[in-house]
């Protein structure tokens, strides 16, 4: 190749150089290159581009340096053969592509003599399943990954499997089969072991049919949990068992099946046995929640678990008792419990069990605060624990790993191998489901969880927990057990508080007991107490209406008397729950006078401030918060909300729990995520701000809040106050708070481009799949009716064939235009009856057309009609034969609909008879012009009085045979049909749908007559049977309908979000992800947003600092007020994010997709891209603090999140081949990683 000779660069040149973005055959320009690269182009691949012009002084130069002896000084001829070969470089491009060798299909396995061991021979062994890998499978059988991807996964793998996804074919169960084989522990059992001379005998004939008597009963006692019927089983099984040598008991995984055998009261053998005969007890197989009984006793609990994998310092409750027994037979548990109820205890003993068995467990937490707290409770507890959060990674070997709920999901959809060691996933705080915001990645979880993983969910008391777990049972094809308790171990007594002076500071009244009676009398007491003042106080001033706002000095006196108060009754520590942060902070600002410590515990928490902030850089330790929040502290007060330090919020939780905070003013995060009981729980007041608008607490929200009162083993019981500062709460609201019910459990599943994009890259999962098995599509009971349609199917193959030879050929055709007419028919009588002009016409004494079961073709005339206007009827006198008086008479089979085509009116062969009916709107098939006088009282009375049997044969009174006799005359005249009123002509109905209607009812009445079928002397019985037939094939399509995706409730959004991603070139026109696809995998907020920003270069010309400060805007909620000072490029940069979030959201739009283009602009916030840009450029924080009027807590959190960003964004620009925008985001990462932001968690050493 020839050599380009490149003039060295002058003066006047520009110092550029070329860079080729990976192999997208995009560059771009550096300014200034690096020295030793003086050649363009430059490449960002790994292995620079394919050789084309080297520089060949540097490269001899590398070479001589490198090994002095590789060229020669003295031997020149021998060194010019060396130079040559260096200059004839052959190019070879293969190089650059590198392939992996496939996997080997076959291994060496020795062949041994069986008596001396020696080896004989190899031979060659074919393996199974080893072209399965993590990029093509969603098999356990697949091989693990490169041990860098063990944890997290990679954005490339398959997931594992769902559970309950699919039924496996009889091939997969077959081949299942060959690979783990099942242990039968009843026949060809090995009796004798190696080396011994006798062994055990399994062969008893009485104890197999012991056997049988045992299962019986452990199915009953699985049907309703009476725990009191296992021991009668056992002593049956003894009687007969008595020469049958017992096995031991164990708690293995392994030795289950053991216990089958053996043991009646292992309640897994009821679960076995029902699913291996679901024939026999085909209700049992449907229900999947089976709700436990805690009511009756655990009385054998040590004799069934002998060896506890976790033994506690006191007795358990019967709940805790009920669910370990669960957890031993490895069965998934719901448990709703009230807070301080003991719900950790099933986790705990399901860690140990997991480390008993070398599995692994994990605990999933819904914030990030209280996976740091159960991380340290934990790491006491077991040791073996490591902690994921989204920045925080702590020994992620262990057997226990506590993390948040999304890093789960993306280990489920990146394929981690955790996921294969794994045996239990903790669930807790599962009512978090109902959050808006982040409920759907809860459900994401738990479909995507594979087979083998046991789940356990805790949860507050829940007035659904069975229906939501009938669901989890149903998705994943197992058993739920649910266990809920109201119990509190420490009841609550409910106060109303009234006092604001210490004259009034004992005006404590008592509203619920703690055994939940509702006292009136308490409230009365209250309003008067509070009465008596204002009254006076009105009487001085005036009438002043009451507010619900209160002044801060109002304030300050409520307080000061109520905790001067309670801690006089020593009823501290005390939880105050403020709804709004400020609040807060200025109600304990406002306690400067108070003092509630002794010398001794000022000294305690003064050396625990002082160290646990010893970490903190000098600076740091003087900010302002720190200051007053250390002022508080040494007199036992202190302030908990989402605005202060992450830092302090978790010193004051450690005081608190020993006790040394006396009072907390805190907000209802501290009742989510802490748990941290006290003795008293005060609420400041009971409405709060939900983001609408005000409104009052909801019951679970105060339950949940209220739970914090009562530690136990220390009170006996908690105390609840609910400040009445303005006036008493209205009693309605109050008793619907206490006592009403805890918000149900509801779905707010969404889809998620993450989602989307996630389930499209793996072909084997649908995105249907997941909508289908959403617990919002939870109403959809598939098993039932695919059970149906089968039923169905059979029925339409079992009914006789049609016959639709000669004159019945046009039979289908017909049977479609007679039920369309019918349609039509039913649409244009109920606008009639609908309007007004229909009802006036349809009066006394109005001649109708009836047609019905009895009648057909008959005139009547209108008698009554009823005032309920859902159902009316009409009473009508209709004339008809004498043998057809009675309405039980035979019906004519009218199902025919002889009057559609046929519009003779019906004249009596005999004498001509009447009968008086109540016509529903269907019997009323046309309303003629014509109307007659009648006298409906007489002739109703006279036709009432001759159905009795003493005047069953006087003749008609005068009234109805005149109306008979009219009714004749008009059949008689007008023989072919009368003139009807037409509902668009007559009745003024001139809506266009009755148009539509009326125009096509005389289509159709017209091609009635072109059908050849009706003149078959056969017609009637074959029109019956298509009927029939069509019938069920009606409802088959309806349910083969409802099992479809097409009746999905999110399928439109569905199609709408796949064109959206269609139209930006995500997912092509087949579906498959494409690169940018593949960069949103990896970013789990505002994906489409960041994508583009990556794909359209926004973030290149901006420095590191700035790029940060860029992206806050995806992490920031909050509004400010503010206006941010920044640079102008910084400007620019704010200006293209929000054209393009422009662009996607009017994209959106087109697409179909509700949310308008100006709401989603609304949730991009540029309120701290000043303040992370100073940080990122190294200002202290205390000088940060001042540039806006967001608290620190907020911004801190805000930069943790921001840093979580900047990773994903590396990660992104790695996958497109971007190293410069990657380095740029670890500068950016380090730039804002240090000091108080980032100082580590106290809970986590």
């Amino acid at each position: 190749m020839d050599r380009i000779n490149v003039p060295p660069a002058g003066p006047a040149d520009l110092p550029l150089a070329m860079l080729e973005m990976g192999c997208s055959g995009r560059f771009e320009l550096i300014t200034h290159p690096s020295p030793d690269q003086p050649l363009p182009p430059q490449s960002t691949l790994p292995h620079g581009l394919p050789p084309t012009s080297l520089s060949l002084e540097r490269e001899v130069e590398k070479q001589f340096l490198q090994d002095a002896a590789w060229l020669p000084i003295h031997d020149t001829d021998f060194a010019f053969q060396k130079f040559l070969k260096v200059t004839q470089r052959e190019v070879n491009v293969d190089s650059l592509i590198n392939c992996t060798p496939s996997a080997l299909h076959s291994g060496i396995s020795v062949v041994r003599d069986p008596t001396t061991g020696m080896l004989l021979d190899f031979t060659e062994v074919l393996l199974e399943n080893t072209g399965l890998s993590a990029k093509n499978s969603l098999s356990l059988q697949r091989q693990p990954g490169p041990p860098s991807e063990s944890l997290r996964g990679s954005n490339t793998n398959y997931p594992f499997r769902p559970g309950g996804m699919e039924e496996l074919t009889l091939d997969q169960i077959k081949k299942k089969s060959d690979l783990e084989e099942d242990i039968d522990f009843e026949n060809d059992l090995l009796r004798v072991p190696p080396g011994l001379k006798a062994g055990m005998d399994f062969s008893d004939k009485d104890a197999k049919i012991a056997k049988a008597e045992v299962n019986l009963m452990s199915l009953l006692s699985t049907l309703d949990d009476i725990t009191d019927l296992q021991p009668v089983a056992e002593e049956k099984e003894g009687k007969d068992n008595e020469e049958a040598p017992k096995l031991p008991r164990t708690n293995s995984l392994e030795d289950l099946g053991v216990k089958d055998v053996v043991s009646s009261s292992t309640p897994s053998e009821g679960g076995k046995d029902e699913k291996s005969k679901p024939k026999e007890n085909p209700e049992e197989n449907k229900k999947w929640a089976v709700p436990v009984n805690i009511n009756a006793p655990c009385d054998d609990f040590y004799k069934r678990i002998p060896n506890p994998a976790f033994k506690w310092p006191f007795e358990l409750d019967v709940f805790q008792k009920q669910a370990v027994l669960r957890l031993e037979a490895h069965d998934s548990v719901f448990v709703a419990a009230h807070t301080s109820a003991g719900k950790t205890v099933v986790a705990e003993y399901a860690i140990a069990l997991s480390q008993k068995h070398m599995t692994r467990t994990i605990y999933t937490s819904p914030i990030k605060a209280l996976s740091n707290q159960k991380f340290r409770d934990f790491k006491t507890t077991f040791g073996d624990v490591g902690l994921l959060t989204g920045d925080v990674q702590l020994s992620p070997e262990s057997s226990c790993l506590i993390m948040t709920t999304e890093i789960l999901r993306s280990m489920l959809y990146n394929g981690s191998e955790v996921i294969r060691d794994l045996e239990w996933v903790i669930f807790d705080e599962v009512h978090y489901i109902n959050d808006a915001e982040r409920g759907v990645v809860w459900e994401e979880v738990l479909i995507m969880l594979p087979d083998h993983v046991s789940i356990i969910l805790l949860s507050a008391t829940v007035p659904n927990a069975v229906e939501f777990s009938e669901w989890i049972g149903r998705i994943k094809k197992k058993h739920i057990y649910v266990i809920s308790t109201m119990k509190r171990p420490v009841p609550l007594e409910h106060y109303l508080y009234t006092g604001n002076s210490t004259k009034t500071q004992k005006e404590m009244f008592l509203l619920l007991d703690a055994t939940g009676n509702f006292l009136t009398k308490g409230y009365y007491a209250a309003v008067d107490a509070k009465k008596e003042r204002t009254s006076k106080h009105a009487q001085s001033f005036g009438t002043k209406s009451t507010s619900h706002n209160t002044s801060a000095s109002q304030d300050r006196s409520v307080w000061l008397t109520l905790l001067h108060y309670l801690s006089q009754r020593q009823q501290t520590p005390v939880v105050a729950f403020t709804f709004s942060r400020t609040r807060c902070d200025d109600n304990a600002r406002s306690l400067d006078s108070m003092d509630m410590t002794t010398s001794i515990e000022k000294a305690e928490i003064h050396s625990f401030f002082q160290k646990s902030l010893s970490r903190l850089r000098g600076g740091d330790r003087q900010l302002p918060q720190i200051l007053v929040m250390r002022d508080l502290l040494k007199r036992g007060i202190a302030v908990h909300h989402s605005g202060i330090l992450p830092i302090l919020k978790e010193v004051i939780e450690m005081l608190f729990s020993r006790g040394l905070v006396k009072v907390l003013f805190a907000t209802e995060t501290f009742a989510m995520g802490v748990n941290m009981p006290a003795r008293t729980v005060v609420f400041d007041s009971i409405r709060k701000h939900d983001g609408t608008g005000f409104r009052n607490l909801l019951p679970g929200e105060y339950i949940q809040m209220a739970g914090r009162a009562g530690r136990r083993g220390l009170d006996a019981t908690g105390t609840v106050i609910i400040l009445c500062k303005a006036g008493v709460h209205e009693m309605a609201d109050l008793h619907v708070m206490m006592l009403g019910k805890p918000t149900t459990l509801q779905s707010q599943f969404r889809l998620t481009y993450t989602m989307i994009l996630n389930l499209l890259r793996v072909e084997a999962l649908r995105v249907t799949d997941m909508m289908r098995r959403s617990f919002s599509e939870n109403h959809r009971d598939t098993q039932t009716q695919e059970k149906r349609i089968s039923q169905l199917k059979q029925m339409v193959s079992s009914l006789p064939p049609l016959d639709t030879e000669g004159q019945l050929s046009d039979m289908l055709p017909y049977y479609h235009t007679v039920t369309e007419l019918r349609a039509t028919t039913e649409a244009l009588q109920r606008a009639i009856l609908e309007s007004v002009n229909g009802l006036k016409a349809l009066s006394v004494g109005r001649v109708v057309l009836v047609n019905n079961k009895q009648h057909l073709n008959a005139l009547g005339v209108i008698l009554q009609v009823s005032s309920d206007a859902v159902n009316r009827t009409f009473t009508a006198l209709v004339m008809c034969e004498k043998s057809n008086e009675e309405e039980e008479g035979k019906a004519n089979n009218n199902s025919t609909f002889h009057h559609l085509y046929n519009t003779a009116l019906f004249i009596p062969e005999g004498p001509c008879s009447h009968t008086v009916q109540k016509l529903k709107l269907q019997d009323i098939s046309a309303i003629t012009v014509k109307t007659l006088k009648v006298i409906p009282d007489r002739i109703i009375d006279n036709y009432s009085k001759r159905q009795q049997p003493r005047f069953r044969l006087d003749p008609p009174g005068q009234a109805i045979s005149t109306a008979t006799q009219e009714l004749l005359r008009l059949a008689e005249a007008n023989p072919s049909g009368m003139a009807t009123l037409d509902p668009v002509n007559d009745l003024q109905l001139k809506s266009v749908d009755v148009v539509e209607d009326s125009m096509r009812l005389r289509v159709l009445q017209g091609s009635l007559r072109e059908f050849n079928c009706i003149h078959s002397p056969t017609f009637a019985e074959q029109f019956a049977r298509v009927e029939e037939r069509m019938k069920v094939q009606e409802e088959l399509d309806r349910l083969l309908f409802l099992v479809s995706d097409q009746s999905l409730s999110l399928l439109p959004e569905y199609h709408q979000r796949i064109k959206v991603l269609q139209s930006l070139q995500y997912v092509d026109s087949g579906g498959a992800v494409q690169l940018k696809g593949r960069v949103a995998c990896q970013i789990s907020c505002h994906e489409l947003l960041l994508t583009e920003l990556l794909f359209e270069n926004v973030l290149s010309p901006l420095a590191p600092e700035e790029s940060a400060a860029l992206l806050s805007c995806l992490v920031f909620t909050q509004k400010t007020q503010v206006e941010p000072h920044i640079t102008s490029t910084l400007q620019e940069g704010i200006d293209r994010v929000l054209s393009v979030a422009k662009r996607i959201g009017e994209l959106q739009t087109e697409c179909g997709i509700p949310q308008s283009a100006e709401e989603f602009v609304g949730q991009f916030k540029f309120g701290l891209t000043e303040v992370v840009y100073c940080w990122a450029r190294g200002m202290p924080f205390a000088e940060i603090a001042q540039l806006t009027d967001v608290q620190e807590g907020t911004v801190v959190r805000c930069i943790q999140r921001l840093d979580e960003v900047l990773k994903e964004v590396r990660q992104a620009a790695r996958i497109v081949g971007d190293s410069v925008l990657g380095s740029k985001m670890e500068k950016a990462s380090l730039a804002i990683r240090r000091d108080i932001v980032f100082t580590a968690s106290l809970y986590t050493h």
